[in-house]
């Protein structure tokens, strides 16, 4: 397609939040917290997994890999959001701001593939507990790792480089960050074919992930209700809990953006996307922590060891 003499856009300006510097100097000590307690918290779940013996297990590896997606999809934003409230122009090179619309998108992807695969972690847990150690393997979680990663990778990337998005109308983005549907109200030519691929994506990405969670919750529901002594349903179900909570914040506003909104983007939806890009990272491991035992123990052996050095 030919463009004749149209200026292609060689940055964006995000428009973010607002411009008044005492509502600016409120959302940037709200961020910095949010920011700092998200690096904080994954970090800890992190090293916890990898440092306590008795969290060698597929369940905390898969929510190590939870923890790494949090602190690096929370890093693909709040730093920009900081650096911008404090700014008048909010620019980003076009390089780079692709470059946070792929990671985004790979971070996203990955996260929704990942819950699924907890989701069916904790149904062969409770409904084939005899059977968890040989299914649930380290050779298939190492499997599912693999799947997982490169297969967000090449979903996230492929589109774009196959097609690459042309850029000659209005730089100004009513964002916060590059989001792939705030963009598309700006690209050249005919965008049909990144509404369908958008449009699939979310569909396999987003729906059929969400309802193999919701047969597994079944599942595993159907399963706890047999259990015939109270204190055990409720242990059964407690270790659940905690990523039924998770995957009911992110697949909630994520699905709210993205299914049925490639006709033209709302700038509301913005404040939408707050939730699964800034506030679920921080949450998930405050949920975990305060929900699990060995989470619970494995920070207070930290917290003894770190008096004791202190105390030397």
């Amino acid at each position: 397609m030919e463009f004749g003499n149209q200026t292609f856009v060689t940055e964006f300006i995000l428009i973010g939040f607002s411009q008044n510097t005492k509502i600016c100097i409120l959302l940037f000590v709200f961020f910095l917290l949010i920011y700092t307690l998200t690096v904080l918290g994954n970090s800890f779940l992190i090293s916890a997994v990898i440092t306590s013996p008795q969290m060698h297990t597929p369940m905390y590896y898969f929510l190590c890999n939870l923890s790494f997606v949090d602190l690096f999809y929370s890093s693909n934003s709040l730093p920009k959001i900081l650096l911008d409230l404090f700014s008048k122009t909010r620019r980003v090179s076009i390089i780079g701001c692709l470059t946070q619309t792929i990671t985004g998108l790979f971070l996203a992807v990955t996260e929704c593939l990942l819950l699924a695969v907890m989701a069916y972690d904790r149904y062969i847990a409770i409904c084939f507990p005899l059977h968890y150690t040989i299914i649930m393997n380290w050779k298939t979680c190492k499997i599912l790792t693999v799947i997982m990663w490169s297969g967000s990778f090449i979903i996230a990337t492929v589109p774009t480089i196959s097609k690459p998005l042309v850029f000659c109308r209005e730089n100004t983005l009513d964002h916060f960050f590059c989001d792939i549907l705030a963009l598309l109200d700006l690209v050249c030519g005919d965008i049909n074919i990144y509404k369908i691929i958008i449009y699939v994506g979310s569909l396999l990405i987003l729906l059929t992930p969400f309802i193999l969670i919701v047969v597994s919750y079944i599942c595993i529901i159907s399963s706890v209700l047999k259990i015939h002594s109270a204190g055990g349903r409720s242990r059964a179900f407690s270790t659940c809990a905690s990523h039924l909570i998770v995957v009911c914040m992110f697949y909630g506003t994520i699905m709210t953006t993205y299914m049925g909104q490639t006709q033209h983007f709302s700038s509301n939806l913005k404040y939408i996307a707050l939730i699964y890009t800034v506030i679920t990272p921080v949450l998930n491991p405050l949920i975990y922590s305060l929900r699990n035992n060995d989470v619970k123990k494995a920070f207070n052996i930290k917290l003894t060891k770190s008096s004791a050095s202190w105390t030397l």
